[in-house]
């Protein structure tokens, strides 16, 4: 195990889906993020995305199958980074990619091929503006995912009762470029 992975926090006991059976994370005194102030989240300055706690934790999150997790991880980077320019887009993108999770686990298809669809565009228009490696992702790959999604959103192979599950057949592994 690296320092990076030792000094991230756990996984939530649960990935909150809407209308589901475990409580809002924030908005419920059951919620595991109940009254916890929020954390300073710096922006990601260059290409130094592997020192970004947010942007590592949201693809933490994302891999296990915590997408309403990973959304509100990467909404609090993209607020830090103004709402605007390329990485923001960036992380626009995931946060749709994310929300679209969140609807596969909601069992709404329409919604999941929205979001997926939103999430194709804000990687077209980011790569566009600075080229096909971003946040250490191959963004045309990341349009060819959230296409997918769009035109064929998976099944969510989890049961109700259960606490977290993955549904997408891919992960999140950002890397330099070769």
């Amino acid at each position: 195990m690296s320092s990076r992975e030792s000094e991230s926090p756990p996984l939530p006991p649960y990935s909150y889906v809407p209308g589901g059976r475990w409580p809002h994370p924030t908005g419920s005194p059951l919620g595991h993020l109940y009254d916890r102030p929020p954390e300073h989240t710096p922006p990601i300055e260059g290409d130094a995305w592997p020192e970004s706690k947010a942007y590592l934790r949201g693809v933490a999150l994302f891999n296990a199958g915590y997408y309403w997790e990973a959304h509100e991880a990467w909404e609090a980077l993209w607020h830090a980074h103004e709402r605007r320019g390329p990485t923001a887009t960036v992380l626009k993108g995931l946060i749709k990619l994310a929300a679209a999770g969140v609807k596969i686990r909601e069992g709404r298809v329409a919604g999941a091929r929205t979001h997926a669809r939103r999430a194709a565009e804000h990687f077209a228009d980011a790569m566009a503006e600075a080229g096909p490696h971003q946040l250490g992702l191959d963004l045309t790959q990341w349009i060819k995912h959230a296409e997918t999604i769009a035109c064929d959103p998976p099944d969510d192979p989890g049961r109700p009762e259960t606490a977290v599950h993955e549904v997408f057949p891919f992960r999140v592994e950002p890397r330099f470029p070769a």
